[in-house]
């Protein structure tokens, strides 16, 4: 064969060989650089406090698997759900961890159903993206953003009229159990709804150990919100008389009927918020120890199912490719400043724990920069590379590097139209429109909130201040409640 021929003949069989191999290889880079990206494990809890595990303190309650987060990781001791627009804070704050939009627009995003979720951004960023648990994000199914889901739950188990009507007298035999199975709520299907949380993510961790591709997963327990259901053994986990009232308990909020939390009906009765049923009015020491008992026993049965997920992650071999993030929807007064629920303005409702820990997360670390729980959206998606167009939270990791002290300058909350909030510092000032009322809290020098000081003419610079900062996160997030009418002695200069 002559030159010229074994040439062209050559190049005839070298092109489609370079173009096989090309093919053949392009799966191979592809694999190669989604597992560069680390999983995502998202494990969130449902009104659980900042202050209710081991690791920040609480010497009552045991949380040993969430404590072993807070100490082979960071925490953010200082993060904090931005608000509600209806009685169901969780339903608000659901919206803006998927959404990644700020509180009054949340709402309006989730309507149109063509707006990327969460898991839809994750899945464009090459992961498979599995949910179990509670959803709670109103006009949007998580089956059509998700690669797979699990078990769906909604808002909350049904209770019984009995749950309502509990008395709460010391001595007397109570007519509800928190582990008497006939009772439903969480126990109804016959296994306990953590259990099965914590069951079917194993289930998905176990199938994702064969799997190149990273995963997203959202595992969301329903608990620890009520009806506070837990095993017989963990409640014995915390006698009567080794749980203490809190120190900022009192009978009776002052303005309850000008915040939203109760109305006269037109009998002359006075109905409450349903969160604010579940004890007797005014509250008691015995009612509030009573309820705290079963929300610590249903914490330490839901650390108990992380507990069995971080196991599973373990064997799987995918913990160390692997971060974790874990948060709450929102935190829960349960006897604190005579309230039960979430719907107010005290760090005891607004604020929840916030662990990151896994690849490259330094040890026992704590973070007291102010910062949103929704801001773990935006985390995620830092770290997966993923489209972050159109997202008000800010990622976490520039703090977590240390190439930023702080994401906001202050940390902005409202319920509905009858509460605001700035935080900012030392001082906190909370609004109520309805009733004209500004309280003012020194939260460095009083933690829990006991001491109002609005009253102070030495502070009237002060909440001066804080209302100017206040008018611009309205601005910011959209919040179109005129308050310059309602508190005009704030307002003007």
């Amino acid at each position: 064969m002559s030159k010229k021929l074994l040439c062209k003949a050559l190049s005839t069989l070298t092109v489609p060989m370079l173009l096989n191999t090309a093919h053949a290889q392009e799966p191979i880079q592809k694999t190669a650089q989604q597992q560069q990206k680390p999983n995502i494990l998202f494990i969130f809890a449902d009104d659980m406090c900042f202050d209710e595990m081991g690791a920040v303190g609480n010497k009552t309650i045991k949380t040993p698997n969430l404590d072993r987060l807070v100490e082979g990781g960071v925490l953010f001791t200082h993060a904090y759900n931005m608000g509600a627009w209806n009685g169901a804070v969780c339903m608000a704050s659901r919206a803006m961890l998927n959404t990644g939009q700020f509180v009054w627009d949340a709402q309006n995003y989730c309507s149109s159903k063509e707006k990327p979720l969460w898991a839809k951004r994750m899945n464009n960023a090459g992961y498979d993206s599995y949910f179990t648990g509670k959803w709670h994000v109103h006009h949007r199914k998580p089956q059509k953003s998700f690669t797979s889901t699990g078990t769906v739950r909604g808002g909350m188990p049904n209770q019984t009229q009995i749950r309502y009507s509990r008395k709460f007298i010391e001595g007397q035999p109570d007519t509800w159990s928190p582990y008497d199975k006939s009772m439903g709520g969480f126990w109804k299907g016959g296994k306990h709804w953590s259990a099965i949380v914590a069951d079917e993510t194993i289930s998905f961790i176990n199938k994702a150990k064969n799997e190149q591709k990273p995963f997203f997963m959202y595992a969301a327990f329903n608990s620890p919100h009520d009806p506070r259901q837990a095993p017989k053994k963990y409640v014995d986990m915390y006698p009567l008389d080794k749980i203490n009232v809190p120190d900022n308990f009192i009978p009776r909020y002052p303005y309850e009927d000008k915040i939203g939390l109760s109305r006269k009906g037109k009998n002359g009765k006075t109905n409450y918020l349903r969160d604010e049923k579940l004890a007797p009015m005014p509250r008691t020491p015995y009612a509030v120890k009573v309820n705290r008992q079963e929300y610590y026993a249903l914490i330490s049965y839901t650390d108990y199912q992380v507990g069995r997920i971080l196991d599973a992650l373990e064997k799987s071999g995918k913990a160390d490719n692997t971060i974790i993030f874990f948060s709450a929807d929102h935190g829960l007064a349960v006897g604190k400043h005579g309230l039960l629920g979430k719907q107010n303005m005290y760090d005891h409702s607004i604020r929840v724990p916030l662990i990151i820990y896994g690849k490259g997360i330094p040890k026992n670390k704590k973070i007291d920069a102010d910062v949103y729980l929704q801001d773990i959206m935006a985390s995620s998606l830092d770290l997966a590379k993923a489209n972050r167009n159109g997202v008000k939270f800010k990622s976490l990791m520039p703090l977590i590097s240390g190439e930023k002290k702080k994401s906001y300058d202050a940390i902005y909350c409202g319920y509905i139209n009858f509460q605001r909030m700035i935080r900012k510092g030392d001082w906190k000032l909370i609004l109520y429109p309805n009733a004209k009322v500004a309280r003012l809290y020194n939260v460095k020098k009083d933690p829990q909130e006991m001491n109002d000081v609005a009253s102070s003419p030495a502070n009237k610079s002060i909440m001066k201040k804080l209302y100017k900062e206040f008018k611009k996160l309205q601005s910011e997030t959209h919040d179109k409640l005129n308050m310059d009418k309602i508190f005009p002695e704030l307002a003007n200069k």
